[in-house]
């Protein structure tokens, strides 16, 4: 809990897509569930919740090679079966980055081990799935 700033946490991470209607169903066919979503043509956005309460907030317009590619490095998220959301992304249309592993990076005040695996997204944004063990 933050006791600085009383109920923050992360609410969206935004994205803009070069081609809204394929991120849209991509990141759909991962489950999220669109919430809300509005404007037309290249005003078009809306906001996808991951299922948790957090939203990723997609907008149509985006440019490769964009302003935007140089503060975003990558979607982190926390998946049960990380083997399993790496093969489901794939089939949605998702490009392979790394195959899942297990990585326990040198960390002497807190160890930890993860399995991670990482593909890239419609737009070409690495998305990585997540789950420490």
């Amino acid at each position: 809990m933050n006791r600085i700033i009383k109920g923050m946490g992360v609410h969206h991470i935004a994205l803009r897509a070069t081609d809204f209607d394929r991120s849209l169903a991509f990141y759909k066919a991962l489950g999220l569930t669109e919430r809300v979503a509005w404007g037309d043509g290249d005003g078009r956005a809306a906001m996808l919740d991951f299922g948790d309460g957090n939203y990723l907030e997609l907008f149509a317009n985006g440019e490769k090679g964009d302003e935007t590619d140089k503060r975003f490095y990558h979607l982190a998220l926390r998946a049960d079966d990380v083997d399993s959301a790496f093969e489901i992304a794939l089939k949605a249309g998702a490009t392979p980055k790394n195959e899942p592993m297990v990585v326990s990076p040198e960390n002497p005040t807190s160890p930890l081990s993860m399995r991670i695996a990482f593909v890239y997204g419609p737009d070409g944004e690495i998305i990585e799935f997540f789950k420490e063990i």
